[in-house]
Parts: C-alpha cells; sequence; structure tokens
C-alpha cells in the first residue's frame, strides 16, 4: 500500500498549479500514459477516460493506425508552411471533401480557427456574392452556443465566464434562442450573411435541438440565401452515430467546421469544408496559417478521414451509445433529473440537492471514471469510440454508486 507522503500526485498538482495561468481547474489527476480507452496517472492509477478530449480522442489514445503513420511522416517531413505543396495535402483535402460531399477544404489548425475561418469567408461571400453593403454584414447564433474564445467568438457568447471583461467586442452577430425557428426567421434580414450553429450543443450540457429544427434551419437559409455553417467540431466525425451530427435529420451545411477528432488525438488539425461558391471567395493572401494543412497534420487527419470512411466507427458509436443511453435513463429519479444526448455522447443532470457537477466529477474519479462537468450540477460523457461494452457499464455503475 502506497501513503499518501509518497504520492506523485499531489507534488505534481502544485507544480502545475504554481507554474501555469489559472485559466483551468483541471481535476487532481496528472496522467502518463494512455491506450484505447484508459489513462494511468504519475502513481499508477488506471482512469477510464470518458472525456475523450471533448471529442478530440473519438478514436482512442494513441490509435496504432495512426501512431504508426505519425511516426511514419515524423521521419519524412513535418513542416514547409503553405509557400509550397507537401505530398500529403492534396489526399488530406481530397479526401476530407469526400467525406464531407463538398468540393473544396481549407485546413488550419485550432477549432476556433476553423470558426473564425467560416466567418471572414461568410462575411466575404455576403459582400461579394450576395451584395451586403460593406461594413453591414451580420451573422445569426444561438444562446448557450460554445465555438471558442478568440476575442471575436466570445463576443457573440451568452456565457459569462468567457464573455465578461473582456471586451470592447465585435459587432455583427445576433443572438437568438436555440431550437426557436420563428425567432431565427426574425432576425434574418437582408445584411444576414450566415447562420452559425452546433447540431448539438455540447459545451452547453449536450442540448440536441427539437426535431425539425435543423432541417428548418436549411430551409430557412435556402430561402432567405443565407449560409448555412454547422460547427461540428464536437460533434462531428463519429460522435454522434453518424459521421456528421446533422446526418441524423438528412441535413447537409454550406460550410462545415471541423477540429478535435480530425488530428485523432496526437496534432491539432482543423478544417471547413464547402463548395467553390462559398470557399471560392479567397484569394491569395486574404487568409492562412503556417501550420495549418501542415505534412504531419495531413498525414494524420488523412488516416483519420481513412478510418471514418469504412462506416465502423459510427456504427459502433450509434450502438454503444444506445447501450449507453439506456443505462443512464435507468437513474432518472434515482439521482439524476435529465438525460440527453446522441450515441457515445451524453449530458446528465443530477440532482441539485445532491451534489454539483464538480463534486460528481471528483467523486466518479475517485472510483476511477474521468468525466467533465459544466453549468452547475451537469456532467458529460464522451468516451472514445474504441470503449468497450463492459467499460461503459463499469462507467455506469460508477456513477450509481455516487448518486446512492
Amino acid at each position: 500500500m502506497i501513503v499518501d507522503d509518497m504520492l506523485l500526485t499531489p507534488g505534481a498538482v502544485r507544480d502545475a498549479e504554481r507554474w501555469t495561468a489559472h485559466n483551468y481547474h483541471p481535476l487532481p489527476v496528472v496522467i502518463s500514459s494512455a491506450e484505447g480507452a484508459w489513462v494511468t496517472d504519475v502513481d499508477g492509477k488506471r482512469y477510464l477516460d470518458c472525456l475523450a478530449g471533448y471529442s478530440a480522442l473519438n478514436f482512442g489514445h494513441r490509435h496504432p493506425k495512426l501512431i504508426a503513420t505519425a511516426h511514419e511522416q515524423l521521419d519524412r517531413l513535418t513542416l514547409t508552411s503553405r509557400a509550397f505543396i507537401h505530398d500529403q495535402f492534396a489526399d488530406f483535402c481530397h479526401e476530407l471533401a469526400d467525406l464531407c460531399g463538398t468540393e473544396l477544404v481549407l485546413p488550419m489548425n485550432t477549432g476556433a480557427e476553423a470558426v473564425e475561418t467560416a466567418i471572414k469567408v461568410a462575411r466575404k461571400w455576403g459582400y461579394q456574392v450576395k451584395g451586403v453593403p460593406a461594413g453591414q454584414a451580420t451573422i445569426v447564433v444561438a444562446d448557450g452556443n460554445f465555438h471558442g474564445r478568440t476575442t471575436t467568438i466570445i463576443s457573440f457568447s451568452t456565457d459569462p465566464d468567457a464573455r465578461n471583461d473582456f471586451g470592447p467586442y465585435t459587432p455583427g452577430f445576433r443572438i437568438v434562442p436555440y431550437g426557436d425557428l420563428t425567432a431565427l426567421a426574425e432576425a434574418i434580414d437582408e445584411t444576414t450573411v450566415a447562420v452559425l450553429l452546433e447540431p448539438i450543443q455540447g459545451e452547453q450540457g449536450v442540448v440536441v435541438p427539437p426535431t425539425g429544427y435543423l432541417p428548418g434551419v436549411r430551409q430557412l437559409c435556402t430561402e432567405q440565401n443565407v449560409l448555412f455553417l454547422a460547427d461540428e467540431i464536437q460533434s462531428g466525425l463519429g460522435r454522434t452515430g453518424a459521421t456528421f451530427a446533422l446526418d441524423h435529420e438528412g441535413v447537409k451545411p454550406d460550410m462545415y467546421l471541423l477540429g478535435k477528432a480530425l488530428g485523432g488525438g496526437i496534432v491539432p488539425v482543423s478544417a471547413v469544408a464547402a463548395d467553390k461558391s462559398v470557399l471560392g471567395v479567397l484569394r491569395p493572401g486574404e487568409h492562412g496559417s503556417t501550420f495549418g494543412g501542415n505534412p504531419l497534420a495531413c498525414a494524420v487527419a488523412t488516416e483519420v478521414v481513412r478510418l471514418l470512411a469504412t462506416g465502423d466507427f459510427q456504427r459502433r458509436s450509434a450502438e454503444l451509445g444506445a447501450r449507453l443511453h439506456t443505462a443512464l435513463g435507468g437513474l432518472v429519479g434515482e439521482g439524476l433529473v435529465a438525460v440527453r444526448g446522441r450515441g457515445l455522447w451524453a449530458g446528465i443532470d443530477i440532482d441539485p440537492s445532491l451534489m454539483t457537477g464538480r463534486q460528481a466529477c471528483e467523486r466518479l474519479a475517485a472510483r476511477g471514471v474521468l468525466a467533465k462537468d459544466t453549468h452547475g450540477s451537469t456532467i458529460r460523457l464522451a468516451p472514445p469510440l474504441v470503449v468497450e461494452p463492459e467499460e461503459l457499464d463499469f462507467a455506469v455503475e460508477q456513477l450509481r454508486a455516487i448518486l446512492s
């Protein structure tokens, strides 16, 4: 038995707190290795990872094909900048475009960069194609959104932690209630160039909109000559039991915003995918990134696209997701107030009289399960898509235990 003064975790936590800005409030877990759906801390304790890097680890930690691809590319070429073309670039853009059913792809690095790219492209499209007067473009967004934390993006956030004290704010955005088609229609006018939405709001607590809402958004955008920008950074690439969350309702946006899982949990990779009529408005020098679409990123992300092209991960997410939601549903009324989600993605509202979401995550961690809280007594579960059925059962049993 290891006594407390022999543990490495407390000292490692203190060092991390000493030397970093406190922009996160992590659980006191110090991970040193991982494989598949499991991580191990510096003291040898194993945890089932039910956060999966906010969907960045959809394929688990150190997926063998992705690691092999990264190793091979590391031995050849890692960076050129976009001043030159490298031999991994075309395959990545082509295969991702095929997966999305679009004509073009613009690679970047982070999810926030993908959102910023979409905003810039939509505005330019509005001026050059739709004919919006210069400087007047507006974009409609939903309350409860989470699209990143740049100064432009937090300008249309309704989360006070993300927004407060970071002004002055970027104009040009209109916020409407999520899931309300009438409010959306009323917000669109001749200056509107785009509607930017998450098909499922992850940070808000895995909130799924009412059936028919997303097809209604698509119809409104088509009728009003407005671009539909779908932020599938967390919801896309297999998480919900389909390639994209929009697929569940047969909806295709004018632009997909992708990230997180696209990098396979190895490198940051993001992209926007759209047709030439949209992305074709960009000209050399108007937008870019030194690291965007670098050889290492493209090699790994191409392998990610090939894993998804088989459909195996989407089917696995759908089947295991049904198992997860059935089990979680059995806890409603026994400590849970509500369960939401789709595929291997669940938002769980704990009875606030029992504990906060943070307390729930601390108690789950003590029992070997890692999860993340958000907004009071809500926690999220998003295990890697490689998780085994009995591992899901283990996670639910630990949740049951802390609720009793």
